[in-house]
């Protein structure tokens, strides 16, 4: 049986599955699903106050500033608790040690799921990533081909390979997640569950549920 109010991170590097595993856990316990990307891109779609400060430093390619971040997080975590409320999962955030201490004045967190990765699985998967323009849906030429050449299922558009998803921008992403996310393995150290990502997506998903309920 699943705890009231859960409330979840889960971390880990890009191509660990974070995203994929922690939105299916999410839909299957019915908890929120709050992504900082997703959030991101709803706020400056929206043209809200938030977005547009947050637009300016997305267009200039500045990293958008800890403070208002941290008040896009509390604006969602109070929207789930307004809902049919059983709890969410955090994926994107925190990533760094100042925005996990910002974190504390907003909610108390459970559980922190880290999905482990080796880098050259993670080179493997994010350069055979695919992207549709228009919807957004994301496709693995590995792991989840879609349905007929490199077009999307839902739209018919010839899928992307994003520019970031060559190996050599993963290898330097991956360095800079090193130095600025590790650290949050021992701030989380008490709550902490590390999981293999190496595993297959069912294996992840098993122990990653497990480790939850």
């Amino acid at each position: 049986m699943v705890n009231q109010n859960l409330k979840l991170i889960f971390l880990g590097p890009p191509g660990s599955g974070k995203g994929t595993q922690g939105n299916r856990i999410a839909k299957e316990l019915k908890l929120d699903f709050i992504s900082m990307g997703d959030i991101l891109r709803k706020e400056i779609k929206e043209r809200s106050k938030l977005g547009k400060e947050v637009s300016n430093y997305v267009e200039s390619g500045k990293l958008v500033p800890d403070k208002l971040i941290l008040e896009l997080i509390e604006k969602q975590v109070d929207r789930a608790k307004s809902s049919d409320y059983k709890g969410f999962i955090l994926d994107g955030f925190p990533r760094t040690l100042e925005q996990a201490n910002g974190l504390k004045n907003i909610t108390e967190i459970d559980k922190v799921i880290y999905l482990k990765c080796n880098i050259e699985t993670i080179v493997k998967r994010l350069s055979a990533r695919r992207t549709c323009p228009k919807c957004a849906r994301v496709y693995n030429l590995v792991t989840n081909l879609p349905r007929k050449d490199e077009l999307c299922d839902d739209c018919g558009v010839k899928l992307e390979h994003r520019v970031d998803d060559c190996e050599s921008v993963i290898r330097k992403r991956m360095e800079i997640y090193e130095t600025s996310t590790s650290p949050l393995l021992g701030f989380y150290a008490s709550q902490l569950n590390v999981i293999d990502a190496d595993l297959g997506i069912e294996a992840v998903y098993r122990k990653a549920k497990e480790a939850i309920v």
